[in-house]
Formats: structure tokens, C-alpha cells, sequence
């Protein structure tokens, strides 16, 4: 192998750096994607457990009224 100068090596190591750089960049922009995607997908989550909560209370009521009339006519 030849011999490299100080320049020559610092410019291979800042090469090394700045390639590093731009895949960290990369990796970093692809994780704030999904991040973003995840969110996304946990809101719509929620939106549909609440829902299902409310209707869950609403049957919970319907109950207690069939029970409560079932009981009046039992006496």
C-alpha cells in the first residue's frame, strides 16, 4: 500500500464522516415517517375505542331498562 498524505487521510476520514451522516439523515427521515404513520394509526385506533366504549354504555344502559321492566312486571 502506498504511502498517504495527512491531507489524503483526513480527506478519506471526512468522506467516511460525511457518508455516515447522510445515511444517519436518511434513517433518521425514514423513522420520523413511521413515526408519523403510528400516530396516525393509534388516532384512528382510539377514535374506534371510544366508539366501541359509548356503544358498549349504550347496551349497558338497554340492559338495566329490559331488567327494570322485567322486574316491575314481576312485582
Amino acid at each position: 500500500m502506498e504511502n498517504q498524505t495527512n491531507i489524503e487521510i483526513l480527506s478519506s476520514k471526512v468522506e467516511q464522516i460525511v457518508n455516515q451522516l447522510n445515511t444517519l439523515k436518511s434513517e433518521n427521515e425514514s423513522m420520523r415517517n413511521e413515526l408519523t404513520t403510528l400516530k396516525g394509526e393509534r388516532e384512528i385506533k382510539d377514535q374506534q375505542i371510544n366508539k366501541l366504549e359509548e356503544q358498549n354504555a349504550m347496551k349497558d344502559l338497554e340492559i338495566e331498562e329490559i331488567v327494570n321492566k322485567i322486574e316491575s312486571i314481576l312485582g
